[in-house]
């Protein structure tokens, strides 16, 4: 008798189930107007940051809420919090991205008539996350000027998915010797299509263009 071996590709069942209830979300969010925008980026890169400064100069422009995911606790939400917008932590334990079901989850929590942004700040995690449709609308990545001009490069599935990159930290970017040409060309030779944004969520820098692209996209949603 001989030993035959299997091999069960389990990528396709468990991806396929994920989209089915993203389309879900999406049909959701379609019917509320609701703009929603997955930010994904790694650990350290700034998106909490951004999203502190956004709710704070949207304040009273845009209804903004946002959902937050973390392997543990809820620092980045009670940061987020106190800021007139909604919040809501997703705590995924062992997983290392969000997936659509947790999303359809934590919607119960939202008054989506109320919102006319939805932000979903995703696991830090620059692999996991890129293959999970949440039902977003924008797909926002980060980088952060102290991880090299390479990165694009070197995770391209998450970058080649993203309508717009933010490259954050530009105030550091001299003393850490960043060469922001060689990553707007890296971030191309990835995703063309890609608007690239060059941003300070500490001293403010470029923020304008940040919320200047949010309100067309929410006006052309």
């Amino acid at each position: 008798m001989t030993n035959k071996k299997v091999i069960i590709d389990v990528n396709e069942p468990v991806l396929g189930r994920n989209d089915s209830i993203a389309a879900d979300n999406r049909n959701q969010f379609e019917r509320e107007k609701v703009l929603t925008v997955n930010v994904l980026s790694s650990p350290g890169s700034g998106k909490t940051a951004i999203l502190e400064r956004t709710l704070d100069d949207l304040r009273g422009k845009l209804r903004i809420g946002v959902i937050v995911g973390d392997l543990q606790t809820d620092n980045d939400a009670r940061r987020l919090a106190g800021k007139e917008a909604p919040v809501y932590q997703i705590n995924t334990n062992d997983i290392c991205h969000l997936e659509a079901n947790m999303i359809q989850r934590a919607l119960k929590q939202f008054n989506l008539s109320g919102l006319d942004i939805l932000f979903i700040e995703n696991v830090g995690n620059l692999v996991c996350p890129s293959s999970f449709d949440l039902g977003e609308k924008l797909r926002v990545g980060i980088l952060s000027v102290t991880e090299g001009e390479d990165k694009p490069l070197k995770y391209p599935t998450l970058f080649k998915t993203c309508d717009v990159v933010l490259v954050n930290k530009m105030d550091i970017a001299d003393a850490v010797g960043f060469q922001d040409e060689v990553a707007i060309c890296n971030i191309h030779a990835i995703t063309p299509r890609a608007e690239i944004i060059k941003i300070s969520a500490r001293t403010g820098q470029g923020m304008d263009g940040w919320y200047d692209y949010l309100q067309a996209r929410f006006s052309g949603k």
